[in-house]
């Protein structure tokens, strides 16, 4: 019985050392989930602070500023107007990309994006 044992732990060590690299590649990929889902929420917080600002009649330099502070390293950060500049409404769209941790996939980076329109607040005649 000893013999037989003895192979066996043999085999469980064979089995473990095979496991592994699978288990670390798994645990890589959901940390990398978790920050793709990280920076989607911080691209929906960059937009509408942005949207908000530019809603409240503050300059594009102020909101940009704003959207880049809150939003992942990188991103980029689009204004537009819809109704002219009278009122209306105005459309930010902020996007980053999240590559992968230390290039173990080669899916490459995914990009998030998020849009958020506010109609313009009237300015206050006092």
């Amino acid at each position: 019985m000893g013999k037989h044992a003895r192979g066996e732990r043999g085999a469980v060590t064979a089995e473990a050392a095979m496991v592994m690299p699978l288990l670390a590649a798994v645990t890589v990929g959901l940390v990398w989930c978790v920050a793709v889902g990280a920076s989607q929420l911080r691209t929906v917080d960059a937009a509408r602070e942005a949207a908000r600002v530019l809603a409240r009649g503050e300059d594009e330099a102020t909101a940009v500023t704003l959207a880049e502070r809150i939003a992942p390293d990188g991103a980029r950060v689009e204004i537009g107007a819809e109704g002219g500049d009278e009122g209306g409404y105005v459309r930010v769209t902020v996007s980053a990309d999240v590559a992968p941790p230390g290039g173990v996939f080669s899916t490459g980076a995914v990009t998030v994006s998020s849009t958020s329109v506010a109609a313009r607040e009237e300015t206050n005649p006092w």
